[in-house]
């Protein structure tokens, strides 16, 4: 099956920077795309930014201009480069990736996510 797991959260000062990556495996063809969400305690799941196979790139307008995605086509990984951290930025980062993963199948698959904590 396909696996996806992220790495790189952690615990930050307000305006510091952290970079969580996003690793897919498993028997795959390729990744159509692939989507950072963030979900804070009693809030609703938020879209942070997306990537897709193109390299074209979409943020969230409370991360825009300070967030950075990018992708590593040839490992099967993206990145999420964080600067200018808030900490309204807290929040579990998951990671979505839209699978080819074979001619006739296609899915969409979900990370375990990483805690981001940003201090005051």
């Amino acid at each position: 099956q396909v696996q996806v797991a992220e790495s790189g959260g952690g615990l930050v000062q307000a305006g510091g920077s952290l970079r969580l990556s996003c690793a897919v495996s498993g028997s795959i063809i390729s990744i159509k795309a692939m989507i950072w969400f963030r979900q804070a305690p009693g809030k609703q799941r938020e879209l942070v930014a997306s990537i897709n196979s193109g390299g074209a790139t979409n943020y969230g307008d409370s991360v825009k201009g300070r967030f950075t995605i990018s992708r590593d086509n040839a490992k099967n990984t993206m990145y999420l480069q964080m600067n200018s951290l808030k900490p309204e930025d807290t929040a579990v980062y998951y990671c979505n990736a839209d699978v080819q993963r074979t001619r006739i199948s296609s899915g969409n698959y979900w990370g375990q996510g990483t805690q981001v904590t940003v201090s005051s």
